[in-house]
């Protein structure tokens, strides 16, 4: 049957069939099984994921095919994500290095690195940004891709993550304004302020974790994982995200559906809910003022939550 596949467009109509067939979890990055099945041929390719209509009719040598056919079963078979089996992604417009060293990059963040932050920094300069619980370095890089008179640190505790990100620094050259730097959180980060810090923690919660379909076995448990309401490195975040800020400082994190236990447990702190071309994401906005002027609250919150 298969020997009937020819073309770039061939393949991914076929993947993206037996793809929708087994009932596949899009989650990573994409959210249907066509996107899905264009990433994992053209990846397999090295073609750019805006590949002019004209190269897809273009026929696949034998070791292509076979190879392609052999990342279609497993995708199906194993459930591993395709920027694994592929090994790159792309975010904020940005191709990465994508492995089982860290989360599949994907944030509705990459949004508003797009956008520069409007309105967030319309009125506020930046010079010194910080990528917290960075992972692959996907955030910090692409803030830095996208702000070139900005300095960028990306900060992670797991050091196989942080080998990842110093690889995406390579790859973008951007070895000059981006450093990796490893830190439990803002443990490592002694004498740093910003203007920006920006995270996108581990916010899943046991019970969360119990249910997620196979496709997020094959990531890092510890890049998911936040205790059993999934705010256990957001609050110690807000506790020690003031001494890190400058005076005007802005502090961004996502915790997806952990968004509803932080307001309640945190219901007088000022946070501000953005919104994103699909609606609410979970990703919240807080001032360092407001973090100072509420930070007993935030304390006693975040006091006896226990650290990696």
């Amino acid at each position: 049957m298969t020997a009937e596949l020819a073309s770039i467009i061939d393949f991914i109509r076929y993947a993206a069939s037996r793809f929708a067939a087994a009932g596949l979890t899009f989650g990573h990055s994409h959210d249907n099984p066509i996107d899905e099945a264009a990433h994992l041929v053209l990846g397999s390719l090295h073609l750019p994921p805006d590949l002019p209509p004209a190269y897809a009719a273009g026929k696949l040598i034998q070791a292509e095919r076979t190879r392609i056919l052999e990342l279609i079963e497993r995708r199906i078979a194993e459930r591993v994500p395709v920027a694994y089996l592929v090994g790159e992604t792309w975010f904020a417009g940005l191709k990465f290095k994508s492995d089982r060293r860290a989360l599949v990059p994907r944030s509705p963040i990459a949004e508003l690195i797009e956008s520069g932050f409007v309105p967030w920094l319309d009125e506020r300069p930046v010079e010194a940004a910080l990528d917290l619980c960075t992972g692959s370095g996907c955030i910090g890089i692409a803030m830095a891709a996208y702000n070139p008179d900005w300095r960028v640190d990306l900060a992670d505790i797991d050091a196989d993550a942080l080998a990842l990100a110093g690889e995406n620094i390579a790859r973008h050259q951007l070895g000059d304004r981006v450093e990796a730097i490893r830190s439990d959180l803002f443990a490592g980060l002694h004498g740093r302020r910003y203007d920006l810090i920006v995270s996108n923690p581990p916010y899943v919660t046991g019970a969360e974790y119990a249910a997620l379909p196979a496709e997020y076995a094959h990531e890092p448990r510890r890049g998911l994982l936040a205790g059993d309401d999934g705010l256990d490195l957001c609050l110690r975040i807000l506790d020690g995200a003031a001494a890190h800020l400058s005076e005007d400082g802005l502090l961004i994190v996502e915790v997806g559906e952990s968004e509803r236990a932080l307001a309640d447990l945190l219901p007088q702190l000022p946070l501000v809910w953005l919104e994103f071309k699909v609606g609410a994401m979970g990703v919240f906005a807080v001032e360092r003022a407001d973090l100072v002027a509420h930070a007993e609250a935030i304390r006693t919150a975040a006091a006896g939550r226990p650290k990696p």
